[in-house]
């Protein structure tokens, strides 16, 4: 049962005025005027109210292309991709068990060079099947992971997923990929968890595609209910847009273990969705879970399934929402919940939910390092930059790192200092995955951000074909180009030493 507590009457708030707009039926209606008059990145960007529909007659094609794999001898897949073309099919790799006889399923995110590496030597290239997935089919690090696994594996052990008319779609046609996959146009990355995106890798693992979406299918009905008793997104939606007008913006995400990941998704809708013109809900995922008094005022607690520490933090005075967990059978369910949830959120803030007006920048700022061949940023003291954060803040902690290597523990463990410390939410991403997910936020949400950037090491670098530069160059420019996107922006960041942030939980 939820406990809104002091953000009851704003929760009430966003419900009356979602009503009175008649939101829920204009929403499934398509109708951009509820967020926008003007149509552009909202009318060609609601694909996903139905696309579970829509994927449910291409079960056929998915079910026969992962048995082809596994006849075949296919034993790995990897998913080369950024944002949401990974962030979903990272969820379904941590949270199902490898099924026997099918591949084991891993994705690469990341442009640490180490994991590149490591990657090439623990895929045999003749049991591996690279997927390369991108809506726009330009994403740099996902065609440059391409042109590695290209070394390797012969056309016909790639596939790609796409929109149409991509030039990734065309390279699948011309070079004989052993499948193109062309995704519905009309759904946004961070949407597409339900589309080929998420159900190519799915099906290639052996898993369950059509449970995923009857799972959607079936809550499909209650999300259109106007009602919101009976309307689980219309209550989250405007639980979440209360928070924020109460001026509790940071949405801790507790869930339940089975489905932990789902947070590095839930990441993405949140932060992409609404965290533009100074304004947004800001995501809280992956921190550990604190005694009341860690905690200030701009929490609002949103958990799925049973948790222990919970009920303190709601006689605490904390706002508490919690969501059935319905575990890995229940994914479907979930992801619809929360696009319901985040469109409803958008609409109720007055911004529009599918469009990420600053992700560019940080491109851009990359290709101007790149071109000028990059830089010497000497590092911050950690103090300096700790001594400016106050209460309502939130810490960043940005780290340009192997996401397998054991120095993301140590991470955590510094996060839930700082946390303790400063009673302020923190937040940790890794680069530069975040930057596909979080960094909309970081740059257009509310200017409250600090943020601490450290940057590994690369004992290793992977070459990358046809490029002037490797992985590592790659990886050090987009670290110095958010850094100078975020600067630009008049934000608190600044690049730390690794040794000096983890210091901080000694």
């Amino acid at each position: 049962m939820d406990q809104l507590g002091p953000i009851a009457d704003a929760v009430g708030a966003a419900l009356d005025d979602l009503a009175g707009r008649d939101a829920v039926a204009r929403m499934w209606a398509r109708d951009h005027t509820l967020w926008q008059d003007d149509p552009t990145e909202v009318a060609d960007r609601l694909g996903w109210l139905e696309v579970a529909g829509a994927m449910a007659t291409q079960a056929e094609r998915l079910a026969v292309f992962g048995d082809a794999l596994a006849a075949d001898g296919i034993r790995h897949v990897v998913v080369m991709g950024m944002g949401g073309s990974s962030l979903f099919p990272e969820v379904l790799a941590r949270s199902f068990a490898p099924v026997p006889g099918r591949p084991v399923l891993r994705v690469v995110d990341t442009t640490d060079p180490a994991l590149v590496a490591r990657l090439s030597h623990e895929c045999p290239p003749a049991e591996t099947l690279a997927i390369a997935s991108s809506k726009s089919g330009t994403t740099v690090e996902t065609l440059s992971h391409l042109a590695v696994a290209l070394q390797d594996v012969p056309p016909d052990q790639v596939v790609a997923v796409t929109d149409p008319g991509t030039s990734l779609a065309e390279r699948a046609t011309a070079e004989g990929f052993r499948a193109l996959f062309e995704n519905p146009p009309d759904i946004g990355g961070r949407y597409s968890a339900l589309s080929y995106f998420g159900l190519v890798p799915a099906a290639a693992a052996g898993l369950d595609v059509d449970a995923l979406l009857a799972s959607a299918g079936a809550a499909a009905p209650a999300l259109a209910d106007p009602d919101p008793a009976a309307n689980p997104g219309l209550r989250l939606g405007a639980a979440l847009a209360g928070a924020v007008r109460a001026g509790r913006d940071k949405v801790t995400l507790v869930v339940d273990g089975e489905i932990e990941t789902i947070g590095l998704w839930l990441e993405q809708l949140l932060a992409e969705s609404t965290g533009k013109h100074g304004t947004g809900v800001v995501p809280v995922a992956g921190e550990r879970l604190g005694p009341p008094e860690v905690y200030g005022d701009d929490r609002l607690f949103v958990a799925i399934g049973e948790h222990h520490g919970l009920e303190p933090l709601a006689a605490a005075g904390h706002p508490l929402v919690q969501l059935p967990s319905g575990g890995t059978a229940g994914l479907g369910e979930l992801v619809l919940t929360w696009e319901v949830a985040t469109a409803l959120c958008g609409a109720a803030l007055g911004i529009n939910p599918f469009d990420q007006p600053n992700v560019a920048e940080a491109k851009a700022a990359t290709n101007e390092v790149l071109e000028q061949g990059g830089s010497e940023i000497a590092p911050t003291p950690l103090a300096d930059v700790l001594d400016q954060v106050g209460p309502g803040d939130y810490v960043a902690i940005q780290a340009y790192v192997d996401p397998e290597d054991g120095v993301v523990d140590a991470l955590e463990d510094a996060r839930t200092e700082i946390r303790d410390r400063f009673r302020v939410a923190t937040t940790l991403g890794l680069g530069p995955r975040f930057l596909h997910s979080t960094g909309q936020l970081h740059k257009g949400g509310p200017p409250s951000g600090v943020f601490l950037q450290v940057v590994g090491d690369d004992p290793v670098d992977v070459a990358i074909p046809d490029r002037p530069f490797g992985f590592s160059t790659l990886k050090h420019a987009q670290a110095e180009g958010d850094l100078r996107t975020l600067r630009a922006h008049g934000l608190r960041a600044a690049r730390i030493a690794l040794s000096d942030l983890l210091e901080v939980t000694r």
